[in-house]
């Protein structure tokens, strides 16, 4: 299978054009209150395959900690516990059918209970724990050995976490807090137990991801995973590696990640992660980076970078600050860091989610990496201006996207619109605004626009509304929640979509 390659000051060469849908494994259904990595998802890539859909992208797949977003994560590099599939653990003898009791595990069956998740799925996982670690001992072992350092100092962090009441890192006494060696190793002996249990976790998930991965891929499907461009302040790996970020001699924080004011947020928004000492990184080649990234194409067949515009430049807020006002603007590493990235791993199938206020130079990095940019049909419709991201403007080297996960359904969309853009997207759709609220429409115009990838949320194929909606930005308690009830994958909806990859040669 052709896959999109990174082209540094050349023309793209040609690619096939191809089709996929955005879904996250948490959306799946299953019995047990949250998507994993199942039946399910082994259902989920034969319905891609009989649809001609070739591409699934997923959001961020590490470990959730307060809020439950994915781009909030206690590890760039570990997998999320939340997603390992019971039911196989039953399987493989792991748990009994009479322990899993989905009273507790599922609450609202169009919604994930993360609270539930965490207070009864895990002492569900320390069970298998128990009765597993001498079990698979040897491919323990072999997955520890191949998971270089990040396991160690991750499974370490996890325990500090439970010894100190899941309290952040820098709350912690000094000297774990610091990384005294001293007080590492007396944190490792008395919590031998635990660590023993967060790698165990992490075998699991591995050895559950890496099945799924191998069919989807056999099945012709690529896996589109998704890079946040910074981590959590609460990680491993600020905790491991505090010399890589903007911290004070106290561990803190002086200047924290954002975006300035603009049309959708008076405030701006304030995500509060530590920023980068970018001088650091350059001088040992972004070493760490390319850890993560090599991480990420174990996963995922593709990434998305997310935040691109943040490697041109990026916005930072005063710690402290209760809205991303006052905040400035940082120089970030630029093409710098794109050299070196294919310096070190050649071409690589990459998508650069290049949204927002973009400057000049964010337009010039962009053309200078030669990653393909994303085209959001939400945001074409405005009849004012004629925006670039109207199809008759795309560009082959790009991925046009209905909708992201930060955005309402499409079906919300065009029912929240004002009516003048609901009648420039039916002028402009060739369509009446009375019918369907052009969500089939508007999909329709994805495939068949020029560019190389078109990817369509699944809640806009099951012309789902906004309570499906899966992220609404600057707000917490109400996010990443959806789920697909079993039978919306149904064969005239397979049809369907085959029928538009035929038409549109995706």
């Amino acid at each position: 299978m052709t896959k999109v390659k990174v082209q540094l000051h050349h023309k793209p060469q040609e690619k096939e054009r191809k089709a996929g849908i955005l879904m996250h494994i948490t959306s799946l259904p299953s019995n047990h209150g949250i998507g994993t990595l199942g039946r399910e998802a082994y259902r989920f890539a034969d319905f891609l395959k009989e649809s001609g859909i070739s591409c699934w992208q997923m959001l961020p797949l590490g470990p959730t900690g307060f809020g439950d977003s994915p781009y909030q994560s206690f590890s760039t590099f570990a997998g999320n516990p939340y997603l390992i599939d019971l039911d196989l653990l039953v399987e493989w003898g792991l748990l009994e059918q009479e322990e899993i009791d989905d009273r507790l595990l599922v609450g609202d069956p169009h919604k994930v209970d993360f609270k539930a998740q965490f207070d009864h799925r895990l002492p569900l996982l320390r069970k298998a724990y128990e009765r597993g670690w001498n079990l698979y001992a040897k491919e323990v072992e072999a997955f520890r050995r191949s998971s270089g350092y990040w396991l160690k100092d991750y499974a370490l962090y996890m325990a500090g976490k439970r010894k100190f009441q899941n309290a952040p890192w820098y709350e912690w006494e000094q000297g774990a807090k610091n990384r005294e060696p001293e007080a590492l190793k007396s944190l490792a002996q008395e919590m031998k137990d635990e660590i023993q249990y967060v790698v165990f976790t992490q075998f699991l998930f591995y050895k559950q991801y890496k099945n799924i991965k191998l069919y989807a891929n056999r099945q012709g499907i690529t896996l589109i995973g998704d890079l946040p461009i910074y981590v959590a302040y609460d990680s491993a790996d600020v905790w491991s590696h505090p010399e890589l970020f903007l911290l004070d001699e106290d561990l803190r924080p002086v200047l924290c990640a954002g975006v300035p004011p603009d049309l959708f947020s008076e405030d701006g928004q304030l995500w509060g992660n530590p920023v980068y000492r970018w001088k650091i990184h350059r001088g040992d080649r972004y070493r760490w980076w390319m850890q993560r990234i090599r991480a990420a194409f174990q996963r995922c067949d593709m990434i998305r970078f997310d935040h691109f515009r943040g490697f041109n430049d990026y916005w930072v807020v005063p710690w402290g600050n209760r809205t991303a006002r006052g905040g400035h603007w940082c120089k970030g590493p630029g093409m710098d860091f794109f050299r070196e990235l294919k310096a070190q791993m050649g071409d690589r199938p990459m998508i650069a989610e290049d949204l927002g206020q973009l400057t000049d130079g964010v337009t010039e990095l962009l053309e200078a990496s030669g990653l393909p940019g994303m085209k959001v049909l939400q945001f074409a419709f405005s009849p004012e201006e004629r925006s670039a991201y109207l199809p008759h403007h795309h560009k082959k080297n790009s991925v046009v996207y209905t909708g992201t996960h930060d955005n309402e359904t499409l079906c919300g969309f065009f029912l929240h619109a004002p009516d003048k853009v609901k009648d420039f997207a039916a002028d402009y759709l060739g369509c009446k605004a009375e019918t369907e609220p052009l969500t089939w429409e508007t999909i329709r115009c994805a495939f068949a626009s020029v560019a190389d990838l078109a990817v369509v949320q699944m809640q806009d194929l099951l012309l789902l509304g906004d309570q499906a909606r899966m992220n609404e930005p600057s707000t917490v308690g109400k996010n990443w929640q959806w789920r697909m009830n079993k039978g919306m994958l149904t064969p005239a909806l397979s049809e369907k979509l085959k029928a538009l990859c035929s038409i549109y040669e995706r």
